[in-house]
């Protein structure tokens, strides 16, 4: 064990001989800051009224419904060390944590921990519970699931942020947490000395090993400077196309040139408050963007139907830069709502413009991220 872990190993154990830990993620959330000086977001959240009455743990009582396990209550997890994950199946943030959770979940269930997903929602799309059970599979998810549509166990916990972790005692207490990325060796940490202290834990302090591919992997830190944006109208900035008429349907025009992070419509869309509608072929979105990855949270407006697209860079079609929900050519076909990577480029990072043209109606985009 090296030094550096060693001490943090001391400070830790200290930490959480409260019940409620002093060495704690301060929730003021410092965000990483490029070379630049961009500020970027490797959270993101939504504030809401905490609720009064249950405990923390009781409130799981309330999940809207369980995937992977029958209802697990707050008696049935006496005794067990759990990690609270509160995730959405959109947010990249909480995509590239995915690795290290589904790791822990493995390496120490046979010890007594018990991790629990607990999904609650951004987007109003990501309450269908079917939705939510695809991305529970497709992403490889074989811990307890709690769907949290209302958000009642969010409250409950004060939460704030996706992703958010929160690491419970034997006793029920909350001991630790950990909001965005980052930290997991000092995560990892925490679990294996609150399953030691339940008396589950051997003597191993070894981390595990990942590394995240696809969505899943490491944003590129160094070369990120367009932070998260919103298409919908109640949360966008940088709307560079002239004349917005929210919630009705208009033509609108890209400008001749876009600054960095700025973006814009083309064709005939209606601006929403959570989504931007394509109303007819061939409405296109650009943005002009700094990052290795480009994502875009977008769907089909009816449910069971599809939309063909076209992705551009610089004018271009994205060949070896295309992302894994497009080929070289930029086609891809739009028939879940959810994240899609449409740009994974190699160095050099410059900035660039991205364009996605709708070949037909009815695609909704609500969001772009970057990595």
């Amino acid at each position: 064990m090296k030094t550096s872990k060693l001490l943090a190993a001391g400070v830790l154990a200290v930490a959480i001989g409260a019940p409620i830990a002093g060495f704690l993620v301060d929730t003021n959330v410092a965000q990483p800051i490029t070379s630049s000086g961009v500020r970027l977001p490797f959270l993101h959240g939504s504030a809401a009224d905490p609720i009064t009455g249950p405990s923390e743990l009781a409130s799981l009582e309330r999940a809207n419904a369980w995937l992977n396990s029958p209802p697990l209550t707050a008696p049935a997890l006496r005794g067990k060390v759990v990690v609270v994950d509160f995730w959405t199946y959109t947010c990249i943030n909480w995509l590239r944590t995915l690795p290290y959770v589904r790791a822990w979940h493995e390496k120490y269930r046979d010890q007594g921990l018990v991790v629990v997903g607990v999904h609650a929602p951004e987007f109003s799309f990501e309450k269908n519970l079917d939705n939510v059970r695809r991305s529970v599979k497709d992403m490889r998810i074989d811990y307890p699931v709690a769907v949290d549509s209302e958000h009642i166990i969010w409250r409950a916990f004060r939460n704030q942020y996706w992703p958010a972790l929160y690491f419970l005692d034997a006793q029920g207490r909350i001991r630790h947490r950990q909001f965005g990325e980052g930290a997991y060796e000092q995560s990892e940490m925490v679990i294996q000395m609150l399953l030691a202290e339940a008396g589950n834990g051997g003597s191993e302090r070894d981390s595990v090993s990942v590394e995240g591919r696809g969505l899943e992997a490491a944003a590129d830190w160094r070369n990120l400077k367009s932070p998260e944006n919103y298409l919908g109208y109640a949360r966008t900035e940088n709307f560079a196309s002239a004349g917005a008429a929210p919630d009705r349907p208009r033509r609108y025009d890209v400008p001749e040139r876009l600054r960095l992070n700025e973006w814009g419509l083309s064709g005939d869309w209606t601006v929403k408050a959570e989504a931007a509608a394509v109303n007819a072929p061939n409405g296109r979105v650009a943005y002009r963007f700094h990052a290795r990855d480009v994502h875009l949270v977008m769907g089909p407006a009816a449910p069971g139907t599809s939309v063909r697209f076209r992705v551009l860079i610089d004018g271009q079609p994205p060949g070896p830069a295309h992302g894994i929900d497009v080929d070289e050519q930029g086609y891809g076909i739009l028939a879940e709502q959810r994240l899609h990577q449409l740009i994974r480029q190699p160095k050099p990072i410059v900035d660039r413009l991205f364009e996605i043209e709708f070949l037909g109606p009815g695609a909704e985009v609500f969001a772009f991220t970057f990595g």
